[in-house]
């Protein structure tokens, strides 16, 4: 009998994911156009700081080109890198990509991505090489869109957001 009950799991959650959504979080969305960066130079399109002590969830992404949004087929971003990051570091899958995944002005599909609490988040294009294509891209942009939280690990209730 004593071995069965070494064998029972434990149902509980633990504290890691003790940061659900609640449904009085709030959102964020930010966004900007800019010109492409010069060759070696990168580029924060969006930008989102979570405060102390909240959680969060980027639920969408949104990029784009001058060159895409008159000519819906060209996705491809030749020599330009798009990136997202948390608090500096890459977000998998999304740590390196060349084309635009989620098109500006179209309904972009959604991910569920938890972030850090206060952390920072970031889409960033950075300009890797010429482009010696025929069209060229002039613009780009990106949009971060989510909904941020206080986590009850840091106590029952929460101030600021």
């Amino acid at each position: 009998m004593a071995s069965a009950q070494r064998l029972q799991m434990d149902y509980t959650r633990p504290a890691s994911l003790d940061c659900a959504i609640p449904l009085d979080s709030q959102y964020f969305d930010d966004g900007q156009v800019v010109s492409v960066p010069g060759l070696g130079v990168s580029e924060t399109v969006a930008r989102i700081e979570l405060p102390a002590q909240y959680c969060g969830v980027l639920e969408r992404f949104a990029q784009f080109t001058d060159l895409q949004s008159s000519h819906p087929e060209e996705i491809s971003t030749p020599g330009i890198i798009w990136q997202i990051l948390a608090n500096r570091q890459p977000v998998f899958p999304y740590h390196s990509f060349s084309l635009l995944l989620n098109p500006w002005g179209v309904n972009c599909f959604p991910v569920c991505i938890r972030l850090p609490a206060a952390s920072t988040i970031e889409m960033v294009v950075t300009r890797r090489e010429l482009n010696t294509a025929t069209k060229k891209i002039k613009y780009v942009g990106g949009r971060l869109l989510g909904r941020f939280w206080y986590s009850s690990a840091y106590g029952e209730s929460g101030s600021g957001g």
